[in-house]
């Protein structure tokens, strides 16, 4: 890990990362990949950049995490269970179980601190903007000078297979048309799909694409930078009118000792020797 300040930084990622690991892996199903590489992202908003309350998910002006990748809940479960919302161990233990609270993709109204529900790709990051035309429209009525009622942020993580996805342009297009500058969007460009290198069947210069489409786009070459990571969310906060994609190169497995960086790591359990 690059340029963490203290062991237990280290820690609080890794422990995501384990959990993540041994949720799939208990249940003998899902995608430890995902969770592992964005990990540090997942650690640096919970911790530093979203105003959020465990206490009270449902707080108006919270920041919002949508985790577009659905299929990487266990990111979202192992998050929400270290910051202390109501959502205990035994059911990170009861990942993909009936009647648990931790499905292999997030319901929404099922799981604290769960916004909205993904699985399907691209519905994640369109919803996300959705709910900032919302913000700004709320905004607009109700925030006073020196008292903004509505001034929250719309935090995304998606990977290639939401930006393969139609539903996902339209509304990306959208959001740099109204300037629709409270959506950060963390796109986890870790060049791995299920099937083997995201070059067999995605060849797109998401800089370019998002550039097109009126946004504020970074790249971060070192997803476990958390300097950098820092940074570029400030960046992205201080960019008022435009929506704005933070371009992260993780690796997808990231502490898996032999799959890491593989395709073995996306949509099953790493196994008992790893």
């Amino acid at each position: 890990m690059a340029k963490t300040k203290s062991s237990i930084q280290e820690k609080s990622i890794n422990t995501i990362r384990l959990l993540a690991a041994d949720g799939v892996q208990a249940a003998n199903s899902g995608h430890p990949g995902m969770p592992m590489g964005v990990a540090p992202i997942a650690y640096l908003l919970y911790t530093k950049i979203m105003k959020h309350n465990p206490v009270n998910p449902k707080w108006l002006n919270r920041d919002r995490f949508i985790l577009s990748g659905g299929h990487g809940s266990m990111l979202l479960y192992s998050i929400l269970h270290l910051s202390g919302y109501n959502l205990p161990l035994k059911e990170l233990k009861s990942f993909r179980q009936w009647k648990s609270k931790t499905p292999g993709h997030p319901e929404y109204g099922l799981t604290p601190g769960v916004e909205t529900t993904t699985g399907p790709l691209g519905q994640g990051l369109t919803n996300a903007i959705g709910m900032a035309v919302a913000q700004k429209h709320l905004g607009s009525i109700f925030n006073k000078k020196g008292f903004n009622l509505f001034d929250h942020y719309i935090y995304v993580e998606a990977g290639d297979g939401d930006l393969m996805e139609g539903i996902s342009h339209e509304a990306s297009s959208y959001a740099g048309h109204n300037k629709l500058g409270k959506v950060i969007l963390f796109y986890d460009d870790n060049g791995i799909t299920i099937d083997g290198p995201t070059s067999l069947s995605y060849s797109d210069d998401v800089k370019k694409r998002f550039e097109a489409y009126n946004w504020h786009v970074q790249i971060v070459k070192d997803g476990t930078d958390l300097k950098d990571l820092e940074k570029a969310v400030k960046a992205a906060q201080s960019t008022k009118d435009k929506p704005s994609i933070i371009i992260t190169k993780t690796n997808i497995g990231q502490g898996s000792p032999n799959k890491q960086g593989t395709s073995e790591v996306h949509g099953s359990p790493l196994g008992e020797a790893e």
